[in-house]
């Protein structure tokens, strides 16, 4: 029985289903809203979510009110029947940051593995990516060139540290711009095997209390204080105005943490002295492997260089699109 699959800016839409995923505008209708993550472009002021306990408590710091909650469980199918045709759907471990999770949507005898953003490799802070095998993938495809490549994350993060050392050792503030929810977390831990003093953002310090509280670990770290930031590594959000940072502590050198560090320009771009690239999101290479782990016969590319990794699937031999937004189409689950 053919589904339909409606790709909109505003999110993808089952509505046989009754189901949204990842749609960036409220939804405060019947219909049910998969949340892979709490970013902030991946939530809203919706009626009715599904999603992981960690996203929950996540959004809730992010975005105050009250909503319908159904918190599964990684690895734990659930049936609801919100639609015309009722469906299973199963959360997955994205990797991406704590508690994000890929939906598994089972519906007529066909499946679709949904990975909202995803990353192979193991992180320090994110459970491990769990993907299955799935009719239908609908992959995120931030960085689907060639030239993001990433090296090894504990080559990166030796790198990071020695910025850190070496500003620290010239009496300046070492600045560490990465967002508050995910990509701060992952450098707090990877700062553990510096022993030196960390400060947080506002907001991320919050985030980070929340991580705590589910059970995740971290080095002794404090709130941001303008006042007492000598000797100290600073973690702050991309973001924040940097120039008004550089006027409150004098002597600083900023360094970007991001994918993006693969382009030259991303230094300049972030006003920044140095950048490396540190991402939760999968590489090149690990956006292939996907596709070899999930073995789908149908393969739909969003977000990112979406056009470009369609092309080198199809060129490889799958069935992949990259499609436009606003299209429905007829998916035979």
């Amino acid at each position: 029985m053919p589904i339909a699959l409606e790709f909109r800016r505003a999110g993808i839409h089952l509505p046989d289903l009754g189901l949204w995923l990842d749609p960036r505008e409220p939804k405060t209708g019947d219909e049910l809203v998969f949340v892979s993550h709490a970013h902030s472009d991946h939530i809203a002021a919706h009626r009715e979510v599904i999603l992981t306990e960690p996203t929950a408590r996540l959004m809730q710091a992010r975005i105050r009110g009250s909503r319908i909650e159904h918190t599964l469980r990684f690895g734990h199918p659930v049936e609801f029947h919100q639609g015309k045709i009722p469906f299973r759907i199963t959360l997955l471990p994205a990797g991406h940051i704590l508690g994000s999770a890929m939906a598994l949507v089972e519906a007529v005898g066909g499946s679709l593995l949904y990975t909202g953003d995803f990353k192979l490799r193991r992180g320090l802070a994110a459970e491990m990516c769990e993907p299955r095998g799935a009719d239908i993938l609908i992959m995120e495809t931030t960085f689907g060139l060639p030239k993001y490549r990433f090296p090894r994350g504990d080559v990166t993060f030796e790198q990071v540290i020695r910025f850190c050392r070496e500003t620290l050792e010239h009496d300046e503030t070492p600045v560490l711009l990465a967002y508050s929810l995910g990509k701060t977390q992952e450098v707090l831990r990877a700062l553990n095997a510096a022993r030196l003093p960390v400060m947080l953002y506002e907001q991320a310090f919050k985030l980070t209390k929340i991580y705590e509280q589910l059970g995740q670990s971290f080095p002794a770290h404090e709130e941001f204080d303008a006042g007492n930031t000598r000797g100290k590594i600073l973690i702050w959000p991309p973001g924040a105005t940097t120039q008004n940072l550089r006027a409150k502590l004098g002597k600083a050198r900023l360094a970007v943490l991001s994918g993006w560090a693969m382009d030259a320009s991303c230094r300049f771009q972030n006003r920044a002295d140095a950048a490396f690239p540190v991402s939760d999101h999968a590489d090149y290479d690990e956006l292939l492997e996907m596709v070899t782990l999930v073995q789908p016969k149908k393969i739909y590319t969003v977000h990112g260089f979406a056009r470009e990794f369609a092309h080198t699937l199809r060129s490889l031999g799958h069935n992949a699109v990259a499609p436009g937004w606003h299209e429905q189409m007829a998916l035979e689950l």
